[in-house]
């Protein structure tokens, strides 16, 4: 679990579930090598579920021995988003694990979202409809419009870091877009 910080203040506002894969042999293998292993297999569905099943499993099991409720972050794949079975399988780990459903947060990428943007809707819809948050995982990278910020049921904005390094060349495009973000109520 990585913890998101509260830039002002410093205080954990979440914890994002990272899985990572230690291979006997082979040593640490990142994300970026077994992910899309893992998609192309089919095994991603899997992989998903028991991550998010042991996020919600995990929160509660801190909510229960006293911490304050706080936001676990799940990355969704496409695959995963693409399921037409998703909601009734997040509803399920949910009830199943006692998390209430504002301390779930989804992520997807740009790219995902914006595939096909009337299947997202009518998904981010669902979702929505069961109580979660829903951000945007690495945004800026170029792949949808901030016109589509403010017509999307979502909570918040993780700016990919490409595009907050732009921010040392031209600091305006940062806060514009941060500005704008907050404008609508999102979290950044």
């Amino acid at each position: 679990y990585q913890p998101q910080l509260a830039v002002a203040s410093g205080a954990v506002v979440g914890l994002e579930a990272l899985v990572r894969w230690h291979h006997p042999e082979l040593g640490m293998i990142s994300p970026g090598e077994f992910i899309p292993l893992a998609e192309a297999s089919g095994q991603i569905l899997v992989i998903g579920e028991w991550v998010m099943k042991t996020a919600a499993r995990q929160m509660r099991q801190w909510m229960d021995r006293g911490l304050p409720p706080t936001v676990v972050a799940v990355n969704l794949s496409a695959i995963q988003f693409r399921d037409p079975t998703l909601p009734e399988r997040v509803q399920a780990i949910l009830t199943e694990s006692g998390l209430p459903p504002d301390c779930l947060e989804l992520e997807l990428t740009e790219r995902v979202l914006m595939d096909d943007i009337h299947a997202t809707r009518q998904t981010l819809s669902r979702l929505k409809a069961l109580g979660l948050r829903i951000a945007i995982d690495d945004f800026g990278t170029g792949y949808s419009s901030l016109s589509w910020l403010h017509e999307l049921p979502i909570a918040g904005i993780k700016l990919d870091r490409s595009f907050v390094a732009v921010e040392r060349r031209h600091p305006a495009i940062l806060a514009a877009v941060v500005s704008l973000a907050r404008e609508l109520g999102l979290t950044v």
